[in-house]
């Protein structure tokens, strides 16, 4: 008789080994970045390639401004952008920025080269970093969603989970449990 070994004779694994976006212009960075995750021994192009599966949910938007903020100490590299850079108007001067991404909004691009930077394709990237020498990569706020604001329990005492209301007035989620003249406050 065989040895039983539980359930783990054939555990799947769950991470992505290919986009599941149509995108026939991803599909070439993809063949691109594996090719050069195989060939350089630089885990630059490993991290590019495993974003380049994510889903949108995975790659959040990152703004110029924060851009420009993570750059401040790292003057003349490249910004890398696995996602959209997105503009954003609390920044009154954008510096002169080097950015490469996925996507890039039309008013970020406007003000990125106004402002003398330049915005690179991946395919760009490559030829120019083949390894990643010289740049910075980065990645928006994941958990800045609106929808990452409603998870948990919403009511239960220390918890501050936003609750899913039709509207924010005084008759709404305002009773026992939320103010101490009805009967208790959590």
């Amino acid at each position: 008789m065989g040895i039983d070994s539980g359930k783990k004779n054939h555990v799947k694994k769950s991470a992505r080994s290919a986009p599941s976006s149509k995108d026939v212009y991803l599909a070439l960075l993809v063949k691109l970045y594996r090719f050069l995750a195989r060939r350089t021994d630089s885990k630059f192009n490993k991290v590019v390639l495993r974003r380049l599966f994510m889903s949108r949910i995975n790659r959040p938007p990152l703004s110029v401004s924060r851009i420009a903020r993570y750059l401040k100490n790292n003057e003349g590299k490249t910004a890398v952008v696995v996602g959209t850079v997105t503009d954003d108007i609390r920044l009154l001067e954008v510096p002169k920025l080097s950015i490469a991404a996925l996507r890039v909004t039309a008013s970020a691009r406007a003000r990125i080269l106004a402002a003398g930077g330049e915005i690179l394709t991946f395919d760009q990237l490559a030829l120019r970093a083949p390894t990643g020498k010289g740049t910075v990569l980065l990645r928006g706020p994941k958990n800045s969603r609106e929808a990452v604001k409603h998870f948990g329990a919403a009511g239960v005492p220390g918890s501050s989970v936003k609750p899913y209301v039709r509207s924010k007035g005084r008759k709404f989620e305002r009773a026992r449990g939320r103010r101490s003249s009805r009967g208790y406050k959590n």
